[in-house]
């Protein structure tokens, strides 16, 4: 009993219980972690992303989810319920995974963005459907292995923050968990900000990219660091990028991911030239308005 006492008072502090029921390596409960810190105990989160939102099974706040293709949806009645008492104390929390925003549930998520609903809208980016057997997903980057892509996918990942800033909307950010203080920043100026907020998070998943467990936040800083996966916030209309890397090799994020093995070396040079290309395009607007 008393040490079951000394866990509740640790963790009452920082909100999550303790163990997992994620896969080792996953990114999740550290990236709700970190949100949370943040946040504080007036948030209502509804959904959280089908696989890695596992981790909110471990958060000690309301947490609410009929099916994760509903979470704009569920987010905006417990949003709109909150306005009608005057709450406009508590952040209200859609969360949801590759599906839920890119593919399944985009038409509600749109929606909820086009009328700024007053949430805040998270992405767990896992890049793949990895909770049902790594199918491939509208987030999945060319070129990686999934069980319906065994020869790798063909097709672009689909640019959804580039999507939801055309919506005009106050504020969206990409984030990573290898980058806490940005993360952290990016989630309390969110917090500020009335009306539709968006938030990417692409997370390592060691199951589904096929990597020591162990190198999780190694792997997913390098993202950052071939510029992969550029930190950026779209502010107001205002393209700002959080941090300029100088640039490695996309080879060098590839070869740590079974996923990619399977590359030929003109595969992978045109990664490269796909990813030099956006660089290039999000320099050349770095603080400029891009959305009109």
């Amino acid at each position: 009993m008393e040490l079951n006492k000394a866990f509740d008072k640790y963790y009452e502090k920082n909100l999550m219980q303790g163990g997992s029921t994620c896969c080792p390596g996953c990114g999740g409960p550290l990236f709700w972690r970190m949100v949370l810190e943040v946040l504080g105990p007036k948030t209502i989160i509804y959904g959280g992303g089908p696989c890695a939102g596992c981790a909110t099974r471990m958060i000690k706040l309301p947490t609410f989810g009929i099916h994760f293709s509903f979470v704009a949806c569920g987010a905006t009645g417990i949003a709109a319920a909150l306005a009608a008492k005057g709450r406009d104390d508590i952040t209200v929390i859609s969360g949801g995974g590759d599906g839920a925003t890119a593919d399944i549930g985009f038409g509600k998520v749109s929606a909820a963005a086009e009328r700024n609903e007053n949430l805040l809208q998270i992405c767990i980016d896992n890049e793949a459907y990895m909770n049902t057997g790594i199918q491939k997903s509208g987030l999945t980057p060319f070129g990686a292995w999934t069980t319906t892509t065994p020869l790798g996918k063909e097709a672009q990942k689909k640019d959804i923050p580039m999507i939801l800033a055309a919506h005009r909307i106050p504020y969206v950010a990409t984030v990573s968990v290898a980058y806490p203080r940005d993360l952290r920043a990016k989630i309390e100026k969110a917090k500020k900000i009335k009306g539709f907020k968006y938030i990417h998070n692409v997370m390592p998943c060691p199951t589904g990219w096929r990597f020591d467990p162990a190198k999780s936040i190694e792997v997913i800083r390098l993202g950052v660091q071939t510029w992969t996966w550029p930190l950026y916030e779209v502010d107001d209309g205002v393209l700002k990028l959080s941090y300029k890397p100088e640039q490695k090799p996309v080879d060098e994020y590839l070869k740590v991911q079974n996923r990619f093995r399977h590359l030929s070396e003109e595969q992978t040079m045109y990664i490269q030239r796909e990813t030099d290309a956006r660089r290039k395009m999000l320099l050349e607007n770095d603080g400029g308005r891009i959305i009109l």
